[in-house]
């Protein structure tokens, strides 16, 4: 067994220490006891505040791609369709798009807490989030420029994604009249996770209601 010197040893240990300071979720205690966290770390409800109508909202307006080519492209060869159309939080993560539609919406289900709202968007049919449960990422890592190293944690990343969708019932869901939006077209903005294959459950970011 090789054996370190105990000099190389100190040095080891405090360029191990020096690089987790700059990895996001790692603490460094400092000399006192404390523990500091990294310098860029930002305040989830703070950062959603921020960027909810100046960046995110604009971001998913601008960059969603018409639902039913979004389908079609992920029918026929997923992984192309991911590179395409989609955007990963990280390696392995599902994708998740940003699209757009219009359609007639045959039903609205309150009997379950996500309140699936089905669209008949063509052939199509497309399940969106009215709540009261908003869950999941798919905004968050559909818009492409939230990144895990702007926050202190994963649990503080994570806590982005609870302050979108707590935007989106706040911001979307309660300015539509869902007792009264069964028959009528529809036009949609939003995100939906490739979790379940065939399956569109879209988080919205704009709702439009005509009779």
């Amino acid at each position: 067994m090789k054996v370190i010197p105990r000099a190389a040893a100190l040095v080891l240990v405090a360029a191990l220490v020096t690089g987790c300071a700059k990895v996001p979720g790692v603490y460094v205690y400092e000399k006192d006891g404390s523990v500091a966290a990294g310098p860029s770390a930002t305040d989830p409800k703070t950062y959603v505040a921020d960027n909810w109508a100046a960046k995110i909202v604009p971001t998913v307006h601008d960059k969603a791609v018409d639902v039913t080519a979004v389908a079609a492209a992920i029918a026929k060869d997923p992984e192309a369709a991911g590179k395409e159309y989609g955007h990963q939080s990280g390696t392995g993560s599902p994708f998740a798009y940003l699209v757009k539609g219009s359609g007639t919406v045959t039903e609205v289900d309150k009997s379950v807490p996500t309140g699936p709202m089905t669209v008949q968007v063509g052939d199509l049919k497309v399940t969106i989030a009215t709540g009261p449960v908003i869950a999941g990422t798919a905004l968050r890592d559909g818009v492409g420029f939230i990144a895990f190293g702007d926050f202190t944690n994963q649990i503080d990343y994570a806590e982005v994604a609870n302050q979108i969708n707590s935007r989106v019932k706040a911001d979307v869901i309660a300015k539509v009249d869902l007792a009264a939006v069964k028959g009528k077209k529809i036009d949609f903005y939003g995100a939906f996770s490739a979790l379940a294959p065939g399956t569109i459950f879209l988080v919205p970011t704009e709702l439009t209601v005509t009779p």
